[in-house]
């Protein structure tokens, strides 16, 4: 039998309905009844079904699909307009290897074991036992690779890790674990920082220039969803108005050479 993503299905009738369920499952309630274990293995993806006259579409689950619906949470999650902006922003791709801090239930883990791909690999860390305990439980019901290192200490402690292409920090106090980022960090490696209020960003920003990092951008980014109704076109009646600021900044090395110098090394 599959294993992660692959072993669940989504299942929506096309309006607010909309379920992430396991093909392992004996059965699956649905508004308008029970849908049999074996009949759900029967339906093929992309395809529509109807239970007592209501008509459902049956997908693969995305990650998307599986951080929404299916995620185990105790804390805010990164959102996806978060996370696929860290991402851009960041530059990581396959192949790489990626930091993180406060990994929390594991959205943004999920997120960057898919985008560095088999090749790749992520290091997250994580104070809160019960948290790595958590996430470690996400991660099993959601990966697509093995490539995730989990550690259940705090970053204040250090980070084994040098020379890496991006850090991603999710923690309360950002400013404190600055210089143990800039030490994991490669030359023009990048760090992106998750906060929620803008004291944080006053705090962080003074720490950041104090520990050779150049900031690139600071946003906050709002997601409005419309029916899907085309006779009646108009936005949902309820959005989620803030979820955090970003903060993304490069390494420097701390070093300066004049004009003059760099001629002088190329005679």
């Amino acid at each position: 039998m599959s294993t992660g993503l692959d072993s669940k299905r989504m299942i929506t009738d096309g309006n607010k309905f909309k379920k992430v369920v396991d093909l392992k499952a004996d059965s699956v309630q649905l508004p308008t009844g029970i849908l049999t274990g074996e009949k759900l293995r029967q339906l093929s993806p992309g395809s529509e079904f109807y239970l007592n006259e209501k008509k459902y579409f049956i997908f693969e689950c995305t990650l998307a699909d599986f951080l929404e619906k299916k995620l185990e949470r105790k804390t805010q999650i990164m959102y996806p307009k978060e996370i696929s902006f860290m991402i851009y922003k960041l530059d990581i791709s396959p192949g790489d290897s990626v930091g993180e801090a406060g990994t929390g239930s594991g959205a943004m883990t999920l997120s960057l074991s898919r985008t560095v791909g088999p090749q790749g690999s992520v290091y997250t860390y994580e104070r809160r036992s019960d948290f790595s305990k958590l996430v470690n439980k996400n991660y099993s019901r959601g990966r697509k690779f093995d490539n995730v290192t989990f550690y259940n200490q705090s970053i204040e402690e250090g980070i084994f890790e040098t020379d890496l292409d991006a850090f991603v920090l999710d923690v309360r106090e950002p400013w404190e674990v600055l210089d143990k980022i800039s030490h994991s960090l490669k030359p023009s490696g990048n760090l992106g920082v998750l906060v929620p209020t803008y004291n944080q960003i006053s705090a962080t920003l003074p720490e950041l220039k104090d520990n050779s990092f150049f900031v690139t951008d600071i946003v906050e980014l709002l997601l409005r969803r419309y029916k899907h109704n085309p006779e009646r076109m108009r936005p949902e009646d309820t959005m989620i108005g803030h979820t955090g600021y970003l903060i993304i900044a490069k390494k420097l090395t701390g070093e300066t050479k004049s004009l003059e110098e760099i001629s002088e090394c190329e005679e």
